[in-house]
């Protein structure tokens, strides 16, 4: 017989190969998988309630993403939080990693996808771990920046929030720890260089007046970005508010001058600002509280850090009405109205926010710059100037951060009437290595405290 041609044979396979034979099944390859984070740090606090988590989305080419999973493999030190402490939940691309933070510190947590095939790949998760809150198991984190100087209620649980280190607007669901819904950098608007250090809020309807410090730095120089008042526009409420800027003045800070030279140089004004003065001293000059006045929408009680008066302790804080705020912050010279002297036991005003009801609540603090362990305390006052404030509470001061800015105000008398507010945790050490929250490289891993406390 003839030897077949090698293209016959060649010829022959190819038919094999096409044909469908019963119970062949063909082969499928896999790719490699995927595994990506929404964000690759992750700050959380021990003993936390509703800390952050992180979104991640898996994939494989070839692969049904809900065979996927999804597991924690090595944490560079257990002692903060190990594997066992990483929890995933979801199924398909989504998945969702929550953390139970153990110890204060850092720690790297390797995450793997699996797939099919065997096909694995990792990813690396960067977590912090804060110190437990021992006073409140309801608080909160607001992630993203460090400094919360002043807030006001947003609606529906959303809070609005000023950063004292720029420029920026937060908004933030006030119940729940993470980042923020939204901002809003403004120092375009305000055709700002630097911070304008805001520190004081109110809101009047829809509009809501900003303040900044109006102090010198820290060093004692004059930054004329400080010198601002300013509005904002808001529409929609909660989830949905969104911010339109307004107008700014800048010479508050000079009509105060000028008005205390004029009454004999009373408060110290002129000393307070004057080159090389540091305004957190108890003679020095740094307004951290704005709200208005029983009843009106143009005048403003402005609260003062310092000076205390007379500047010595055991002085009472200050208040300055300014009669006309609403054209101040179209750049109006400020009118003046009679200037109010609070006894908050030696303690400065750190915020103050008043109820349609015109029941106040004042957040009173040290006037020092490093005030972390000194006492604070809450106030409830009526806004009628010679009557006297009340204390509510004692504010607990273990913690890291200052009390800075009361939400809102329930009627203070009420059976538990709750109230939240916000720390400025800019000047503390989170994480235990001696970096202030203001300096961490990851925004991620700066964050201020909302907590809840109970007035009666």
């Amino acid at each position: 017989m003839r030897p077949r041609s090698p293209l016959w044979c060649v010829a022959a396979l190819t038919l094999l190969s096409a044909s469908a034979l019963p119970g062949t099944a063909r082969a499928v390859t896999y790719g490699t998988p995927t595994i990506k984070l929404s964000a690759a740090y992750l700050s959380g606090a021990v003993g936390g309630t509703g800390d952050p988590t992180v979104a991640v989305t898996v994939a494989q080419s070839g692969a049904d993403a809900s065979a996927l999973t999804v597991t924690a493999t090595r944490s560079s030190r257990t002692t903060v939080a190990g594997t066992t402490d990483v929890h995933v939940t979801g199924t398909g691309t989504a998945r969702t990693v929550a953390v139970t933070a153990q110890a204060r510190g850092y720690t790297d947590l390797t995450l793997k996808v699996t797939g099919l095939g065997g096909r694995t790949a990792t990813t690396t998760l960067h977590y912090a771990a804060s110190p437990a809150v021992q006073h409140s198991p309801d608080a909160r984190y607001l992630t993203g920046a460090s400094d919360a100087s002043a807030a006001v209620d947003a609606g529906g649980g959303y809070v609005l929030v000023a950063n004292d280190e720029d420029n920026t607007l937060r908004l933030y669901d006030g119940s729940a720890s993470g980042a923020p819904v939204r901002g809003w950098d403004l120092d375009a608007a305000l055709g700002a260089d630097k911070e304008v250090d805001i520190e004081g809020a109110a809101r009047v309807g829809n509009t809501v007046y900003w303040t900044g410090s109006l102090g010198n730095n820290k060093d004692g120089e004059y930054k004329p970005d400080r010198n601002t008042v300013f509005t904002t526009t808001l529409s929609g409420a909660g989830a949905a508010t969104q911010l339109s800027f307004g107008t700014a003045g800048h010479r508050l800070r000079d009509d105060l001058v000028a008005w205390d030279e004029a009454n004999g140089d009373r408060y110290g004004f002129a000393a307070g600002t004057a080159a090389g003065q540091v305004p957190k001293q108890i003679d020095g000059f740094n307004v951290e509280g704005l709200e208005f006045a029983p009843g009106s929408t143009t005048t403003a009680y402005v609260g003062f850090r310092a000076p205390l008066v007379p500047p010595q302790n055991g002085g009472k804080a200050l208040i300055v009405p300014v009669t006309n705020m609403d054209q101040v912050a179209r750049g109006t010279k400020a009118v003046f109205g009679t200037p109010i002297e609070l006894d908050l036991g030696g303690l400065a005003v750190r915020d103050l926010r008043r109820n349609d009801q015109g029941q106040f609540l004042i957040v009173a603090g040290s006037w020092a710059a490093d005030d972390n362990s000194d006492p604070y305390a809450l106030y409830s006052w009526d806004g009628v100037a010679g009557h006297r404030p009340v204390k509510v509470l004692d504010l607990p001061t273990a913690d890291a951060g200052g009390w800075e800015s009361v939400v809102s105000v329930p009627d203070p008398t009420a059976a538990g009437a709750r109230v939240q507010l916000i720390t400025d945790d800019g000047s503390a050490d989170l994480y235990g290595d001696g970096v202030e929250a203001k300096d961490l490289t990851h925004p991620e891993w700066q964050k201020s405290r909302s907590t809840w406390f109970t007035l009666r």
